[in-house]
């Protein structure tokens, strides 16, 4: 099923769209990976997915599960819900699970669609950096530039892989693990200028 949908998006993205896809070699070809990406619209996960040989988990808001088809593709891609507003603990269980099974998992750290906002408006969230500091894995930032019109150039650019290290017996507050995801994500905005 997996590969049927990946030959149906290749084939609506080379008639649709201009895709160019920069440096996904940065993404390991094995072991856990939580790819960390800006958030312009639903269309993300397919555009930063597109290229990659290993499929991306994703969090996504529960909300899209309720759309019939959209609810069936992401699911079959892998997507799994979240509820937005609070902590998921079980969307957070199921992060971790899919890390030390060694997948990929891939996240929006500004947890909401954000084209057409200015960077100092978007507030991002703790999440990634919780994750991060606790997994201990390879966090590959991932650009995607494009305004999603049909017939335009959509550019995703992979970064290299990173890891953060949490210092011994430190215990991060909310505002530490605001700023270690605001540094994520500085490398994320920094990609989209090349």
């Amino acid at each position: 099923m997996i590969e049927i949908l990946r030959l149906i998006v290749s084939a609506i993205f080379a008639v649709f769209y201009r895709v160019e896809v920069v440096n996904v070699n940065n993404v390991p070809e094995s072991g856990p990976v939580l790819i960390c990406a800006n958030h312009n619209g639903i269309m993300d996960m397919f555009f930063i997915g597109y290229k990659l040989k290993r499929l991306v988990h994703y969090m996504a808001k529960e909300e899209l599960f309720k759309i019939p088809l959209l609810g069936f593709i992401i699911k079959c891609l892998g997507a799994f819900p979240v509820k937005r507003g609070k902590g998921d603990v079980s969307a957070i269980k199921t992060v971790f699970k899919l890390l030390e099974e060694g997948k990929i998992v891939g996240i929006f750290p500004e947890g909401t669609r954000t084209l057409g906002k200015r960077k100092k408006d978007i507030r991002i969230k703790p999440g990634a950096a919780l994750i991060a500091l606790r997994s201990g894995v390879n966090i590959v930032p991932v650009a995607v530039k494009g305004n999603y019109r049909l017939f335009s150039k959509v550019k995703v650019v992979f970064g290299k892989p990173f890891k953060i290290e949490s210092e011994e017996g430190k215990r991060y507050r909310n505002s530490d693990l605001g700023k270690i995801s605001e540094g994520i994500m500085n490398r994320v905005y920094s990609l989209m200028e090349e």
